[in-house]
């Protein structure tokens, strides 16, 4: 592909970053109490005041992220707005655990003046509430924070690892423990957030936890290796009905660019091929929808429909996660097809997603491609996966250009 090519593409991602960071900037902060509106609709308008703890940790880290590595994001708002969101986190997010003793998790949902609404039985709101104060940590030079986040962290690896009584699920005699993909993936995420740049004594820290999530996430790879299921047992057998057969092409391609990424910096070129030929073709082949483009929400490996009622259509986050795996595997392997399939995605993703009169991106797409609901921000798409897709994508076209001016 031609380097004008490139820098076209370059462009059109760059302005559409700054587009996306202006809806949020201008829309979604509370003044008066604090952290960020997420019930946002198309032209900007809150619906809904309830604050979902998942994006207040994921808007915080976004901010800190654009704020530290981009030196036009380098902006007094920017930086004020991440400080508030840790603040509003740290007052307020925090709920005793209910086990009985001193720890403690995170609340889902919040009114918008803190108060806890709900709380879920998982590790979510604790890993982003991690991410968050981790970088936000790196931009103020808190120290109480980062040490904050590594306790929080700790308390992570107990739930997952060796006691999930905490979590305030106890186990039922029909529901054999299962190992979700998401949980050794945000595992994953946390061990490189936490030791990223702070030294060989940090990565020594969380070698054997990454090791242990990598292990993890292969486990999902099943059927001889042709298919990538979403859940399987503890000891990585397939698990029986819908549920064991249970495909989401999005959360496979997002782990195949932690994969990547780790195998990268180890220099493992087994891991590296398994990342990009498993976790990204062919999750890619089988979820790709032929007929109408985009990637399909769900999938039954054996062809069933999905009990999912939404399993047909077409969500942001896994074209966010497709057009991160295939540009960063390409940057890496410099193989064609894998800027070919970048590209499919970015074609369709600018086309259907993105809102050039509102700004920001829809959501949620029929199956056909059309906008089923046109709220930009809800319960669990905020100030995340565009932007991060946009800039992960914005700094791997440069990184990519200057090699090639090089």
């Amino acid at each position: 592909m031609s380097v004008e090519k490139l820098e076209e593409y370059r462009e059109r991602i760059r302005t559409e970053l700054d587009r996306v960071v202006d809806f949020w900037l201008k829309h979604s902060h509370d003044t008066q109490h604090g952290g960020f509106f997420t019930c946002i609709g198309r032209e900007g308008k809150v619906y809904d005041e309830l604050k979902y703890v998942w994006l207040q940790g994921r808007q915080v880290w976004m901010y800190c992220r654009l704020y530290r590595t981009m030196e036009r994001f380098h902006r007094p708002e920017i930086l004020q707005a991440a400080k508030a969101g840790g603040a509003f986190l740290r007052k307020f997010a925090r709920v005793p655990s209910g086990d009985g003793g001193s720890s403690w998790k995170c609340a889902f949902c919040l009114t918008r003046d803190g108060k806890a609404v709900k709380v879920q039985r998982t590790i979510f709101s604790e890993c982003f509430y991690i991410l968050a104060l981790n970088e936000l940590s790196r931009v103020t030079g808190d120290t109480d924070m980062q040490a904050e986040a590594e306790q929080m962290m700790e308390q992570l690896v107990v739930w997952v690892r060796v006691d999930p009584s905490g979590l305030g699920r106890p186990p039922m005699p029909g529901d054999p423990p299962a190992d979700a993909m998401a949980v050794p993936m945000m595992l994953l995420c946390l061990a490189q957030q936490l030791s990223e740049g702070r030294g060989r004594e940090a990565e020594r820290k969380y070698e054997e936890l990454g090791a242990w999530c990598v292990q993890r996430i292969l486990q999902h790879l099943q059927r001889g290796g042709t298919a990538v299921l979403e859940s399987v047992s503890l000891d990585g057998a397939e698990l029986p009905g819908c549920q064991g057969r249970l495909q989401n092409p999005g959360h496979a391609l997002e782990a195949g660019w932690f994969l990547l990424q780790h195998a990268a910096a180890r220099g493992d070129q087994q891991l590296q091929r398994t990342a990009v030929d498993k976790f990204m073709e062919l999750p890619f082949q089988q979820g790709w929808d032929q007929q109408h483009g985009g990637l399909f929400y769900f999938l039954d490996v054996d062809g069933f429909c999905p009990t999912q009622l939404e399993w047909s259509m077409k969500l942001w986050w896994p074209h966010c996660e497709a057009l991160v795996a295939f540009l960063m595997a390409y940057s890496r392997l410099k193989e064609p097809q894998l800027l070919d399939r970048f590209t499919q995605v970015y074609q369709y993703s600018f086309s259907h997603f993105s809102d050039a009169e509102s700004g920001e991106w829809f959501g949620y797409l029929t199956q056909e491609g059309k906008v089923a609901l046109d709220f930009k921000g809800g319960p669990f798409k905020g100030f995340f996966h565009v932007p991060r897709c946009l800039y992960m994508c914005e700094r791997i076209l440069d990184d990519l250009l200057e090699k090639k001016d090089r």
